[in-house]
C-alpha cells in the first residue's frame, strides 16, 4: 500500500489535536501557577500587570440552579520569555480560558 495514501487521512485526523494543544488549564508565572477558575486578583498578584487588558462585553451564563445572569468578559495578554504569548479570558472575574501562541 502507498504510504502517502495513509499519511493524508492520518494528518487530517491529527490536525484538530494540534490546534487544541494551544489551549491550557494552567499557566506558570515564574514560580507561581494560575489555573482556570482563579479570580482576577489572584492572577494579577501572581503574574503581574498584563501587557494588554481589553473589555470584550458581556456574556449570559446559567448557573447550576437555572438562574441566568450577565457577566463581564475581559481578555488579558502576557508576553512570556521564549517568545510565547498567552491570552487569558475572564468571565465574571474568573479565569475561563488560557490560550497560547508563538510570538513573531
Amino acid at each position: 500500500m502507498n504510504p502517502l495514501r495513509l499519511a493524508l487521512p492520518l494528518t487530517l485526523l491529527l490536525l484538530p489535536l494540534a490546534e487544541s494543544a494551544s489551549a491550557a488549564s494552567t499557566l506558570r508565572c515564574g514560580s507561581k501557577l494560575v489555573s482556570l477558575g482563579d479570580h482576577v486578583s489572584e492572577v494579577q498578584s501572581k503574574c503581574g500587570a498584563p501587557r494588554t487588558r481589553e473589555f470584550r462585553g458581556y456574556r449570559e451564563v446559567t448557573d447550576d440552579y437555572g438562574y441566568r445572569q450577565e457577566v463581564g468578559v475581559e481578555e488579558w495578554s502576557y508576553a512570556m520569555s521564549g517568545g510565547m504569548l498567552y491570552f487569558l479570558r475572564f468571565e465574571g472575574n474568573r479565569l475561563a480560558n488560557i490560550e497560547s501562541k508563538r510570538g513573531n
